[in-house]
């Protein structure tokens, strides 16, 4: 997930197997199923798995953004073959590390 997560993300979280659109906002009700399951999940529990959804999304903050910033595969594999491992770490890996910290 790029973007934060929806609705209809904690729903497939909780129920993969759910056959369903959202018709407007993405809230509870404007939901329509479009399977045939016994049972869905309630609002409650999507609104629970939507808050864990969150949590682990805003958890890689740091990682998306030292994926924005990394060159190019094709420029750091040029600069290891010209300048070796250690220059590629410290001059293009080290830097975007240091900027963005693991939480």
């Amino acid at each position: 997930m790029s973007m934060s997560p929806t609705i209809h993300n904690a729903i497939s979280s909780l129920c993969p197997e759910a056959g369903l659109e959202i018709q407007g906002k993405q809230i509870y009700s404007n939901i329509k199923w479009l399977d045939n399951l016994s049972s869905h999940p309630t609002e409650a529990e999507v609104a629970t798995e939507l808050i864990r959804l969150q949590t682990e999304f805003d958890a890689q903050a740091y990682a998306r953004n030292r994926a924005a910033e990394y060159p190019e595969m094709g420029v750091q594999l040029n600069k290891i073959y010209d300048d070796g491992l250690a220059k590629w770490k410290s001059e293009m890996v080290d830097p975007i590390k240091a900027k963005y910290p693991k939480p």
